[in-house]
């Protein structure tokens, strides 16, 4: 593994890999989100109801929860190098069908399945893993995430400029094209700049693909046991698009996806048993076995930030314009800081894990969240605009460095396996983005900030449990030996 010091600067060895993976995350949440500030004019061009762009926002995160558990299979087994090549290459050619869609079912369709492009996430995590030693993944893993994520931003503040260049109503179909232009592109840069390891390392790859392994038979109800809510989130998907919700899909398509899922899940955990039977007949040595319970409680965490982060970022310049009586350029300007925060506070969540140790980073960070939405809930048209704005920032320090803290320890827990831990932190980021938001849609935003932080209080009870990671785990090498890779 490299030994050059950590140093955004230098672009050379274990650092361009970063700052070329980073960049390729900035890419996928660009084109992931490039319509969310066109949407007004992407209405007016196809004259869409509100029900309509509302659908148009779930359908955007609807697929992502699955591709990101297939994804992370996918680059366990085949490498970063190769499965983000290909999500940048083939995430376009839906981008380019949004962009130039002259129907709502051909924009709808387009958007479902850029939601795929979403899981482009997961890739990076385990190319940082094998690029950067114990004491430098929380600052590499992220400046990835936080750097990466400023692409949903960027997008934001660089597209309705770049569909005013083009003028006229059809600007907003060359602004999302261009995004779709830059991923195609960026693909083959990718593919032919980065290796999945550095020169003589091994890539550790699965024993099996189809499911997650573990070592125990207690791992293995625990692993059926998360998934579930994976489920539950895909079916309250179905729901708000079923009749009860926008209607887009009438009820027996809904009921055939429900029957659907519930038959996904049977045949998941029958796969998740072909592949682990072996230990309910005799143990796993110990030297190759892994707490599952820490993946368990990773994705909880991860619920709980990020999933925040997609909720809130969504609502906050609503909630900014209705408290406050603003107007909606400015609810917006000021709703944006929530987010913007991701350049340094992701990776001051790697960075604090890295030196003053995972676990009690975590501890600190799930307290602020308690604290910080505890305070959200409490704001009113009393409060003053700029203590307002204050306190969402604060706030959103938390929940932004909790995402870089998580992800800190994903990559130190079982190294072949790591692009499916990923996958499965990362998806639950998005079951809670899901269940916040219908949280949202049922109550007071005061409720809404005081459900978080209950949720937070959960979380911060989950992390006692975790064990700091420490020591080596082992690995299987090619030829039959064995490698320890330190991890703390």
């Amino acid at each position: 593994m490299p030994t050059e010091k950590f140093n955004l600067l230098n672009f050379s060895g274990k650092m361009r890999t970063l700052h070329l993976s980073w960049i390729a995350f900035f890419i996928t949440f660009m084109v992931w989100f490039n319509h969310a500030p066109l949407l007004l004019a992407i209405a007016d061009t196809l004259h869409l109801s509100k029900e309509q762009i509302k659908t148009l926002l779930i359908l955007n995160v609807a697929l992502t929860i699955p591709a990101r558990i297939l994804i992370g299979m996918l680059t366990d087994r085949w490498g970063p190098r190769a499965v983000y090549s290909a999500l940048l290459i083939l995430g376009s050619i839906p981008c380019f069908t949004f962009a130039f869609a002259d129907s709502y079912t051909v924009l709808a369709v387009s958007r479902f399945l850029l939601g795929f492009i979403g899981a482009g996430f997961v890739i990076g995590i385990r190319l940082m893993g094998e690029w950067f030693p114990a004491k430098e993944l929380g600052t590499a893993e992220g400046v990835y995430g936080g750097w990466g994520n400023f692409g949903s931003a960027a997008a934001a503040f660089l597209l309705p400029t770049a569909a005013a260049l083009w003028g006229g109503p059809e600007g907003w179909r060359y602004a999302c094209a261009l995004t779709g232009v830059i991923s195609f592109i960026y693909g083959f840069i990718f593919y032919s700049s980065v290796k999945n390891t550095p020169k003589h390392s091994t890539y550790f790859k699965p024993k099996k693909s189809r499911a997650m392994e573990v070592t125990s038979t207690g791992d293995f109800f625990l692993l059926i046991l998360t998934k579930i809510p994976m489920y539950l989130a895909l079916v309250l998907l179905t729901w708000k698009l079923s009749p009860a919700g926008v209607h887009l899909l009438p009820q027996p398509v809904a009921y055939g996806i429900y029957i659907g899922l519930a038959a996904l899940f049977i045949l998941h955990s029958y796969s998740a048993y072909q592949v682990n039977r072996e230990v309910f007949t005799q143990p796993v040595p110990e030297i190759h076995r892994y707490a599952f319970k820490q993946v368990t409680i990773l994705s909880v965490l991860y619920f709980i930030t990020f999933g925040s982060e997609l909720a809130v970022v969504s609502i906050l310049p609503l909630f900014f314009q209705e408290t406050f009586h603003l107007s909606t350029v400015v609810a917006g300007f000021l709703g944006a800081g929530f987010a913007f925060t991701n350049l340094i506070a992701r990776p001051g969540g790697g960075i604090l894990s890295d030196v003053l140790g995972r676990k009690k980073i975590l501890i600190i960070l799930a307290v602020g969240l308690v604290i910080g939405f505890a305070v959200l809930s409490c704001i009113d048209s009393h409060w003053p605009v700029w203590l307002a704005v204050m306190a969402t920032v604060m706030c959103s320090l938390f929940v932004q460095g909790g995402n870089g803290a998580v992800f800190a320890v994903v990559p130190l827990i079982k190294r072949r396996l790591t692009g499916q831990i990923a996958g499965m932190t990362g998806a639950y980021g998005n079951v809670g983005g899901v269940v916040y938001l219908t949280i949202f849609s049922l109550v007071s935003y005061q409720i809404f900030f005081l459900f978080i932080a209950a949720t937070a209080l959960l979380g911060l009870l989950a992390v006692f449990f975790l064990n700091e990671p420490k020591g080596v785990i082992v690995e299987v090498m090619p030829d039959g030996s064995l490698a320890e890779i330190t991890v703390g």
